[in-house]
């Protein structure tokens, strides 16, 4: 039996503003009416022999992993909370141990698109052959160009019909023109990330070359215990874990190693010029999304969330604009990304972590306006959903419902709102905020006081399981 394991861990700093870090691209849809993820958990319909995956993610992602997965009827047999990133290899880890030695698991990262999904199914059936024979697989791309972003692998001795070969070795990301030799030689792949093994074998191999995170993981999952519909690891014991990818902890030394050729219209949508390169384009090369008008450019990358976007006379650019951040930025620089949202982290400003639309498990707020001693919000809860019973102390709130009835907590008072009818919650009064009807609950919510921070909340009681620190 095969089971998925996503890994829906990353950030996805190189596609800011659209991804941030409280919803990250592999929670977009970037390629379609599906998020990344939702693709990633579809790619195996159809198959025999695979089970309900298992998603490993961030506990601040894991409402919006549940909900995504809800969405596309995916019931997972359990999402594992990594309480701090430490890479692919402890992620990968943890899975293994969570289940038992004859499963053969398909490590997936959640935020990469593959357009063909035979292909993908068939390097899977070839790869299990040699994964149930205690081969640790991965799946090598077969390049198309040159390119400089990605690690290659180089096979070696061809196994049994020659659709799979030992591993020679791992290569680094390559400058132009050695890149440019790899492509020549038909002798490597792209490292796509992508990996199938018995739980056993890969535990086994751990344990031989890097003892010291298995141990941590091991202690991690031992520690663990059930939140609602997740699994929450042993904070201490999985922070103590080495920081590795798959690739340099085990791949890169084992000796029992096989690559899989594919070429399945695979790409990490690691940039906005990997996004350029897999969308469709107009005749001057233009990928456009959104409402964008362009006058004399040529292979540009727009998307238009918000408002209309004008190009005069350009060419080359990734112009991505969002309800609060734009940016411009040549397609042979948008690697840089990350740096701008590194200075954003380290100025403490708020566009590197949220959008103006915040989810939470409730329903989701938008941030309206702001300013020194006042913040209006527009909060929507969806039928049937509770918000924490909580306080204040530094701020009072005005609700006005514009949609749907509120049924209010106040104190000692209960009672219900219709839509234009309003009240107010002094600070430090105890309150709650429930949508009982069919339909999704709008209302306006003005804040006034000294500090308007989400961290400002004493949370009495929560539906949810959400720690008072959690906004």
């Amino acid at each position: 039996m095969i089971v998925p394991v996503i890994l829906s861990g990353g950030s996805g700093t190189r596609l800011w503003p659209l991804s941030r870090r409280l919803y990250p691209k592999q929670l977009l849809a970037l390629t379609g009416e599906q998020t990344l993820l939702q693709q990633t958990v579809a790619r195996l319909q159809g198959m025999t022999g695979v089970e309900a995956p298992l998603v490993v993610c961030n506990e601040e992602h894991r409402f919006l992993v549940a909900e995504q997965l809800r969405a596309i009827a995916a019931t997972p047999q359990a999402i594992v909370l990594e309480p701090e990133g430490r890479n692919t290899a402890p992620a990968t880890a943890v899975a293994a141990l969570s289940l038992p030695a004859d499963r053969v698991l398909l490590v997936l990262p959640a935020d990469h698109l593959v357009r063909d999904v035979a292909l993908f199914q068939e390097a899977v059936r070839v790869g299990l052959r040699h994964a149930q024979a205690g081969r640790l697989v991965t799946f090598g791309i077969e390049p198309d160009r040159p390119e400089t972003g990605y690690g290659y692998i180089k096979r070696g001795k061809a196994l049994g019909d020659g659709a799979a070969f030992e591993v020679e070795r791992f290569v680094e990301k390559p400058d132009r023109a050695t890149a440019q030799g790899y492509v020549e030689s038909g002798d490597y792949s792209w490292n796509s990330g992508m990996f199938l093994f018995q739980a056993g074998a890969f535990l086994a191999e751990l344990e031989r070359l890097a003892p010291k995170m298995l141990a941590a993981c091991r202690r991690a999952v031992e520690g663990a215990h059930r939140d609602l519909d997740f699994t929450r690891l042993d904070q201490e014991a999985f922070c103590a874990s080495p920081s590795d990818s798959i690739d340099y902890a085990v791949f890169e030394k084992t000796d029992r190693a096989v690559v899989v050729p594919m070429s399945p219209g695979w790409s990490d949508i690691g940039s906005w010029s990997a996004l350029w390169e897999v969308a469709d384009k107009d005749a001057h090369g233009n990928a456009l999304q959104g409402d964008v008008i362009t006058q004399n450019a040529k292979r540009c990358f727009v998307l238009a969330d918000h408002r209309l976007v004008a190009l005069v006379g350009v060419e080359d650019l990734a112009v991505i604009e969002t309800a609060d951040a734009v940016l411009v930025a040549h397609r042979e620089q948008v690697q840089e990304v990350k740096t701008i949202v590194n200075r954003l982290e380290t100025g403490g400003r708020s566009e590197a972590n949220l959008h103006r639309r915040v989810f939470r498990p409730w329903g989701h707020y938008e941030t309206m306006e702001l300013a020194g001693r006042y913040q209006v919000k527009r909060i929507t809860v969806k039928p049937g959903a509770v918000l924490s019973l909580q306080m204040h102390h530094h701020r009072a709130e005005h609700w006005i419902v514009v949609k749907g009835t509120a049924r209010i907590t106040r104190g000692d008072e209960t009672f219900l709102l219709s839509e234009n009818e309003s009240t107010y919650i002094p600070l430090g009064m105890a309150h709650r905020l429930e949508n009982p009807g069919v339909i999704p609950l709008e209302l306006i919510e003005v804040q006034s006081g000294s500090y308007l921070g989400e961290d400002d909340i004493v949370r009495f009681s929560d539906n949810y399981g959400r720690a008072e620190s959690e906004s």
